[in-house]
């Protein structure tokens, strides 16, 4: 409950809250870095992240989610805006 509050806090702070969706899902199979989380969006590039601390890393995850959407087809280029999050990149997939 407090990072999906944290999450939104910074989605609504970068202006986002009605650009971005967040949803809860039990399992990304990111058993060695447990909390986890995706970016995804119909024609567009998918991200999968782990080993983040979704509080501390609230604004991180903000800017992501702006770079993303900014991003031509989803597909991020320069991830220095990510912050501490592209460190936590584990796999970017292609749109379909």
């Amino acid at each position: 409950m407090a990072e999906q509050l944290a999450v939104n806090a910074a989605l609504t702070r970068a202006g986002l809250a009605d650009r971005v969706e967040v949803a809860d899902h039990s399992c990304f199979s990111g058993c060695a870095e447990p909390t986890a989380l995706a970016l995804q969006s119909a024609g567009r590039a998918s991200y999968v992240f782990s080993g983040v601390n979704v509080v501390a890393d609230a604004d991180d995850i903000a800017a992501t989610c702006q770079t993303y959407l900014d991003s031509p087809a989803g597909w991020i280029e320069d991830a220095r805006p990510c912050g501490r999050l592209r460190m936590c990149l584990r796999a970017r997939i292609p749109a379909l």
